[in-house]
């Protein structure tokens, strides 16, 4: 049996420091409303300053801290029209997808081995989680895409039983949540219309199950027997299928 791989995080100090200062950009649920509040429209300072009641100057730190993270951007807009007629503002909008890739980079740094004299990093990684789940944030389990054309992107888990596989442009995903979809460069990977493998939710924990693919799925590079469900921990690396255009999954399990 294949052994099973660990996910170390590194102990390189200058990656230490720049996770720590994102920590501490988002240790501040003032920061966190501020990113719900400007979640649906761009905002201008005087009305993201009136929301959380600080002043303008102190809202206005905020943002730029949250601008140096990625997760929000700055264009110029028009203001609230007045006696003087309409002035150019700066205004505040969430980058796309950023609270969905919040929830993501949060989940995969809790659920990998800090170096020692770093534990202060998981926790403050839990108290981040925590107020952004409770500001409305994104939760739930996670699938994290890693490699291919789609690099980066985060499945939520939001139904308990989830088929994996490729785009089917003759028979397209209803809803959101309740698949994980893959494009067609993805080509080793099964049509979804017979899904790859499924990702089942049990009273107990999350599972995985090959649904007689040709090319297998493989957990910790072991590969599946088909039509059994074979359990799931946070930092498990899901392939389906292997070689080239293969699709490669981190799980990040709701802690």
């Amino acid at each position: 049996m294949t052994e099973k791989k660990t996910i170390s995080i590194s102990s390189d100090p200058v990656f230490l420091e720049e996770l720590s200062e994102y920590l501490e950009v988002l240790s501040n649920p003032l920061r966190l409303q501020i990113l719900k509040f400007i979640e649906r429209e761009p905002k201008e300072i005087t009305a993201i300053a009136e929301y959380t009641g600080m002043s303008y100057q102190n809202t206005k730190k905020h943002l730029d801290r949250l601008v140096s993270t990625s997760l929000i951007k700055r264009a110029a807009g028009y203001g609230r029209e007045t006696e003087r007629g309409i002035a150019p503002v700066w205004k505040y909008s969430l980058a796309e997808g950023a609270l969905e890739n919040l929830t993501m980079t949060l989940g995969v740094f809790s659920s990998i081995a800090t170096p020692m004299g770093y534990n202060d990093i998981r926790e403050r990684i839990q108290a981040v989680r925590l107020n952004l789940q409770e500001s409305g944030g994104p939760s739930g389990p996670v699938l994290y895409l890693i490699g291919g054309p789609a690099d980066g992107r985060a499945f939520f888990l939001n139904n308990d039983r989830i088929p994996m596989g490729r785009e089917d442009p003759n028979h397209p995903p209803g809803g959101t949540g309740g698949m994980v979809v893959l494009p067609d460069e993805y080509r080793a990977v099964t049509r979804v219309t017979k899904p790859h493998a499924f990702l089942i939710q049990t009273a107990d924990c999350w599972q995985i199950e090959d649904n007689g693919s040709t090319g297998g799925t493989f957990l910790n590079s072991r590969r599946l027997d088909p039509l059994k469900s074979t359990p799931l921990a946070s930092g498990d690396v899901i392939d389906l299928s292997i070689g080239a255009n293969a699709a490669r999954f981190l799980f990040i399990a709701d802690e």
